[in-house]
């Protein structure tokens, strides 16, 4: 089955997936599906959903405060087969950042989609001025620890570089966003519960459902 699109306003699933089960879940808002780019908005005060059980890293970090998202609300873009996603961040109603979050390339489900983060962050501050990695040590730790794979700490290096070649290069596919702001009227979704089976569905190659 090809996992479908989503439409302009459509509530959707954001999982965490980890040890193929639902390790943080929580509804965003669809800005734009073009197949080829899928941009969402995570309102503030979304509530957040955790997984329970054991996971191989331990619970969530964000289990330790409340289960919202108290920032302001951000805009998430993320394209097919991109080891990260960019957001939007704003402060006071004002852009401030780029955030280039890495993380499992998106698979899309029938409920929204799924990823991984992966620790490593990349902060592209308004201004210009030069950009900031964020939590190399926790990647490190997470590496060290073996809480990555070989490969899978290469995928991420991998994604960093190609992030900051965009940079370095001006050619950040993401700066047309960078003045978009989510409707007054939009308000955060309601909670969303885990799914029953609590695994990792199956994924082609291209990143649809099987």
């Amino acid at each position: 089955m090809v996992a479908r699109s989503f439409s302009a306003n459509e509530v959707i699933v954001r999982r965490e997936i980890l040890d193929g089960r639902e390790w943080m879940v929580y509804p965003v808002r669809v800005v734009e599906d073009t197949g080829d780019l899928l941009a969402v908005h995570l309102a503030q005060g979304t509530p957040l959903t955790f997984g329970g059980g054991e996971f191989r890293w331990g619970p969530h970090p964000w289990t330790a405060f409340e289960p919202y998202w108290r920032s302001e609300g951000v805009l998430q873009l993320q394209r097919p087969g991109d080891g990260y996603a960019v957001w939007a961040r704003r402060s006071g109603g004002e852009f401030t950042d780029w955030y280039v979050n890495f993380q499992e390339p998106m698979r899309r489900t029938d409920r929204g989609f799924d990823t991984l983060d992966q620790e490593l962050d990349l902060l592209l501050p308004a201004d210009g001025s030069p950009h900031r990695w964020k939590d190399e040590d926790h990647f490190e730790a997470r590496r060290r620890s073996g809480g990555f794979t070989e490969e899978e700490a290469a995928a991420v290096r991998s994604a960093a570089a190609s992030v900051v070649d965009l940079v370095e290069r001006g050619a950040g596919w993401w700066e047309p966003w960078r003045d978009w702001r989510a409707p007054k009227e939009w308000e955060a979704p309601a909670a969303v519960s885990l799914s029953d089976e609590g695994r990792r569905a199956p994924y082609d190659d291209c990143g649809a459902l099987a």
